[in-house]
């Protein structure tokens, strides 16, 4: 990774934490002030921002150490494991919103100073935009998963609030009852957003394939090589911002093994350029007539 990548990691990470930070202290304010469920759920998700970016913070920070002795492949992993984190924290305040807008839809409540809840909205949305551009920046450069997963919150955070302002409106024009039916649906929302990052999370913490057509990308520049008579038992996998890539190529049986590794450079070399950063790991085996590739390389997909 280059010093501007992890300079950019930790700026992103910072202005993460200080723009929750703030959002939480003026929706507090507004909470208690207007009395809404509404704002009461954006103030939730706003702590659990609060919550998941500290966890980001810190993995991203575990995620840019060097490898060690004690970690060879490095400290990738670090960042889907708190994207992983990030979901439980977004599950639970989804969970907790729940019961919160069930009790209110039973006993309904007024919503109070509804201006102040409004500007404080508006506020949020501003902030949130800023965060937004400098995070997606980011993410364009260094392809972090865990940046990715807090920009999602954001990217939520924002429906929310502008959702907030509308619900805040029309209680206060007396439609009492859209307030909880609100922060019901504020829930149903956080709850799947922690169902799609935890399950980014978990391919990359159980070595899920990466199923983007790579793998015929890889075969098709390795059998490429003029040297190269076939691939096969291609496998990849991502280690946090890092793609691995293993394979076997299948030279004539009469090269030597120096010459075989040459050919075997240059075929990395070559994925390389496609794959930048991945680190890659080809296995040079003998080629005869007869061979017949044990599995066959063809795109694949999962639900």
């Amino acid at each position: 990774m280059s010093s501007r990548e992890a300079r950019l990691l930790r700026r992103v990470t910072t202005a993460s934490v200080t723009v929750a930070l703030l959002l939480i202290v003026l929706k507090l304010m507004a909470t208690i002030s207007t009395n809404a469920i509404s704002m009461m759920a954006s103030l939730i998700d706003s702590t659990m921002d609060l919550f998941a970016s500290l966890v980001t913070l810190f993995a991203v920070r575990i995620a840019l150490q060097p490898p060690d002795e004690d970690h060879r492949f490095g400290h990738g992993k670090a960042e889907p494991l708190a994207a992983l984190a990030q979901a439980m924290f977004i599950a639970g305040s989804g969970a907790f919103l729940f019961l919160e807008a069930a009790q209110r839809l039973i006993r309904p409540q007024p919503i109070d100073t509804a201006g102040l809840g409004i500007l404080v909205m508006l506020i949020s949305m501003l902030a949130t935009v800023g965060l937004l551009l400098f995070q997606r920046h980011v993410i364009k450069i260094t392809q972090s998963p865990a940046i990715k997963a807090d920009a999602a919150h954001y990217g939520s955070d924002f429906v929310v609030n502008a959702a907030t302002i509308a619900a805040l409106i029309l209680a206060n024009q007396g439609f009492h009852w859209v307030d909880p039916v609100f922060g019901t649906a504020v829930g149903v929302f956080v709850l799947f957003g922690a169902w799609h990052v935890g399950r980014k999370a978990l391919d990359q913490l159980m070595d899920r394939e990466v199923l983007d057509g790579s793998e015929l990308k890889i075969h098709a520049i390795a059998v490429g090589h003029p040297d190269v008579k076939a691939a096969d038992h291609i496998r990849t996998r991502m280690a946090g911002r890092t793609m691995i890539i293993q394979l076997y190529i299948y030279l004539r049986n009469d090269l030597d093994l120096a010459h075989a590794h040459v050919i075997g450079d240059e075929v990395a070399d070559r994925i390389q350029g496609f794959f930048p950063g991945a680190d890659i790991l080809i296995h040079e085996e003998p080629y005869h007539e007869s061979f017949q590739s044990s599995e066959h390389v063809k795109p694949r997909s999962y639900l």
